[in-house]
């Protein structure tokens, strides 16, 4: 964990209970060891919604539904959701835990790989607002190529789990060799994210790190 365990804790305690739906599919997660957006990183990223109001979201890495619903409930009225999510196993329930929301018309689940996916929807000319990504790690880099050009001027762009549990900062030769890959993808990752003129990024260390872009269109 980044942050000091105790008092990690001590800000989650001051967090308001999830809606019912939402606190059960948060239980359905830890019971099944499906990983979803840690309790600090809801505050967070609810908080960045409701500040954007955004109209299109684009969520990269469906995994069961439960970040597609978080941002359901806290999304205004007119907005929409594309979710992308390639797991068999995952989209099942993932179509199971959509089709329940109130708001499902408003949530659009598609299937496939995200690189071929993210290629499609640039190519039809699709743009959002807001861009949330929690996927393959390995593949964010490559993902970036293809989100970017869908970012609406002021577009906020969140990635999630970009810290790896601190270990981001370590000599690569430090690493154990089978994760050595991820490491380096993950270093130029974020390097990219912080020099690329278009955008200005902060790295935050909630859960396990996030990434907080705003695109900005420079002369």
């Amino acid at each position: 964990m980044i942050v000091e365990p105790r008092l990690v804790e001590y800000l989650n305690a001051l967090e308001c209970e999830l809606p019912p739906h939402l606190a059960n599919l948060e239980k359905y997660a830890k019971d099944h060891e499906v990983p979803i957006i840690r309790k600090e990183a809801q505050s967070l990223l609810r908080f960045l919604v409701e500040t954007k109001q955004p109209k299109k979201i684009l969520e990269v890495g469906t995994a069961i539904g439960f970040s597609a619903s978080f941002l359901c409930e806290y999304m205004p009225k007119d907005c929409k959701i594309t979710t992308i999510e390639k797991v068999p196993m995952r989209i099942v329930e993932a179509e199971k835990n959509l089709a329940a929301l109130k708001r499902k018309d408003d949530v659009k689940l598609i299937i496939g790989d995200a690189g071929e996916v993210l290629k499609n929807l640039r190519e039809a000319g699709n743009t959002y607002d807001f861009v949330f990504m929690d996927a393959a790690k390995g593949q964010y880099m490559a993902f970036l190529e293809d989100i970017l050009p869908m970012l609406e001027e002021g577009a906020v762009f969140v990635t999630d789990n970009v810290l790896q549990e601190g270990s981001i900062m370590e000599s690569k030769f430090t690493i154990e060799r089978r994760d050595r890959t991820i490491h380096m993808r993950m270093r130029d990752y974020l390097y990219e994210l912080k020099h690329n003129p278009y955008l200005t990024t902060s790295i935050v260390a909630v859960g396990d790190g996030m990434s907080l872009s705003v695109k900005h269109e420079r002369n």
